[in-house]
């Protein structure tokens, strides 16, 4: 039987995060259907869910006005698991530091965001993240950062900053895994390794 994944496809790396559950759920002995997230309705039939980046308020405003939120709220409460990635970690965080933000509370953690820069201070760094057995590839764009960790647990961290963290079934990370070939952060959040 095939697991049903969704993608919040408002903004962001919709394909890119859609290969990425693939490539995991192959690598755990698992198959995955990807549907795109634009409308209410779809989370609801989701074994899995992945909120890529793109503009926070954008997305939070698109989520709160599709009414795609409160199914994603329903979705943790029923202890499935989400990937929220970069701007889908503001998102997903209790607070965002930015009151145009209308935040889910999925991440016990406060973020601020663009931390790491702007588009030119982009870059790459290895990183050693908790559950996985070597360093992995990771690609921060205008990243946010986490700056108070609650009940979440750190999973990983650049330069003494937290851009990792786990809540429940919640993943949340400061960078882009789906722009790298490594699948292993999607089958942290959804598989457990």
């Amino acid at each position: 039987m095939s697991l049903n994944a969704g993608v919040i496809a408002v903004q962001g790396d919709v394909s890119e995060h859609a290969d990425a559950i693939r490539q995991a759920a192959t690598a755990h002995g698992e198959t995955a259907d990807v549907t795109e997230i634009r409308q209410s309705g779809i989370v609801p039939d989701c074994d899995l869910l992945c909120m890529p980046g793109g503009e926070s308020t954008a997305i939070s405003r698109l989520l709160q006005s599709e009414e795609i939120a409160p199914e994603i709220q329903v979705h943790v409460e029923a202890g499935k698991p989400v990937l929220a990635t970069c701007a889908g970690l503001i998102v997903a965080a209790a607070d965002a530091g930015d009151d145009r933000v209308e935040n889910l509370g999925l991440l016990d953690v406060t973020v601020e965001r663009n931390a790491f820069g702007r588009q030119k201070d982009s870059f790459e760094a290895p990183l050693s993240v908790t559950g996985l057995s070597e360093p992995f590839p990771s690609v921060f764009i205008r990243a946010p950062l986490i700056s108070e960790v609650g009940d979440a647990e750190v999973l990983a961290e650049w330069d003494g900053r937290p851009v990792a963290v786990r809540d429940g079934p919640v993943v949340g990370t400061s960078f882009h895994p789906e722009l790298t070939p490594d699948s292993r952060i999607h089958g942290l959040a959804f598989f457990g390794d």
